[in-house]
């Protein structure tokens, strides 16, 4: 055996040794097969693009693919090095001291989350056992470029977040003293969504106003801006739910702060008496508030209207089918939803589509309803458009 197929066996050993934490990326997904042999971890695939781009923190190369001899670095000593640590050893150095409030990205998380969470923990060190003391953020003003309701321009726009009065305000001028909107945190989510607005920082902000949801869709230049306003805000939400609920523990209020929308995607829905034509519609559902939200277009600053999904135990159930005698327009792949209150038709534009949409309704309904749901015990509104 020679030399790079003995070091590429021990690196797969190592891979795979229990108790080292390895078997799952450092900072990310599971099955990682690339390694930084300058922090002694492994990593997966597009955390170890993230790493590249740092070269004087991380130095990565391919465990199976790239060639592990001395045209790197002394390999022997690579291999000590890699042997000493091991990604729970790691963690354990530079997440020692990670604040409830801080978003740690998934596996399916956004390019700008992942690469501010890589840069605090390896280049600003900012969890280290031996770091300066980590305070909330508290009160926070800056400007955001905001897309605007009407015109779909995103304009300069100045925010101002009061944590202790739970209050994230905005300004359509720089210096104006009267905000165009008051938001209080106890009605609002952040939640980065590149795709939809179209940029790598674009952050998706929602809160209540008069029985609606109204989206503010902004972004900054800077990534680190952009994430250190999103922890921001959920410092400032968690701060909210411990009053609101102080007799839960953190640990159950930390997975409330902020939420992830659990399917978005086009659909087309007919009205309630199913004979109405079927028109194509933007659908959200947040699993949080148990809630269907549907929009003309992905950007829309308000709803159309909104669906309440309660527990399968209160009788509202799905079904992968259309009711008999009912056509889609262009898309055949249908859904019915039955609530107490009366029965939603959907198609969508392919028989995948149906399926995560059909596994995504299950899973909400499956669960029970809560407290923490945040909600009133309400219906469906603007159901007819």
């Amino acid at each position: 055996m020679g030399d790079r197929e003995r070091n590429k066996k021990r690196l797969l050993e190592l891979l795979q040794a229990a108790g080292t934490g390895n078997a799952h990326c450092a900072d990310g997904a599971a099955d990682p097969d690339w390694a930084s042999y300058k922090l002694g971890i492994f990593i997966c695939l597009n955390c170890s693009g993230v790493h590249r781009n740092f070269p004087d923190i991380s130095k990565v190369k391919s465990v199976r693919l790239d060639f592990w001899d001395d045209s790197i670095v002394e390999i022997a000593v690579v291999l000590q090095f890699m042997t000493r640590n091991g990604n729970l050893r790691v963690k354990a150095k530079y997440e020692a001291r990670v604040p409830a409030f801080y978003y740690v990205p998934q596996a399916n998380d956004c390019l700008v989350l992942k690469e501010q969470w890589i840069r605090a923990k390896y280049e600003r060190q900012e969890f280290m056992a031996d770091g300066k003391i980590i305070s909330p953020p508290g009160n926070r003003e800056g400007f955001l470029w905001k897309r605007g309701r009407d015109n779909a321009q995103f304009l300069r726009r100045r925010f101002v977040l009061l944590a202790r009065e739970g209050l994230l305000k905005y300004y359509t001028k720089e210096e104006g003293k009267d905000p165009k909107a008051v938001i209080s945190i106890k009605d609002l989510n952040a939640t980065f969504q590149t795709e939809k607005i179209g940029n790598p920082h674009g952050l998706q902000i929602t809160y209540r106003r008069e029985g609606h949801v109204r989206n503010l869709f902004v972004y900054h230049e800077s990534g680190k801006e952009i994430v250190d306003w999103f922890n921001a805000l959920r410092a400032a939400r968690l701060q909210y739910l411990k009053m609101a609920f102080p007799e839960l523990p953190e640990s159950e209020l930390v997975p409330l702060i902020t939420r992830n929308y659990l399917k978005q995607g086009f659909m087309e829905k007919t009205g309630p008496k199913q004979r109405e034509p079927f028109k194509k519609r933007w659908f959200a559902l947040d699993p949080q508030e148990r809630r269907l939200l549907y929009y003309k277009n992905p950007l829309d600053a308000f709803e159309q209207g909104q669906v309440f999904l309660g527990s399968s135990e209160q009788g509202y159930q799905v079904y992968e089918d259309l009711p008999k005698g009912v056509r889609g327009n262009r898309w055949k792949a249908g859904l019915t939803m039955v609530t107490p209150q009366r029965r939603f038709v959907f198609t969508c534009p392919s028989e995948k589509e149906q399926r995560e949409w059909l596994e995504s309704f299950r899973d909400v309904l499956s669960r029970p309803l809560t407290p923490l749901n945040l909600l009133p015990a309400s219906t469906e509104s603007g159901c007819s458009r």
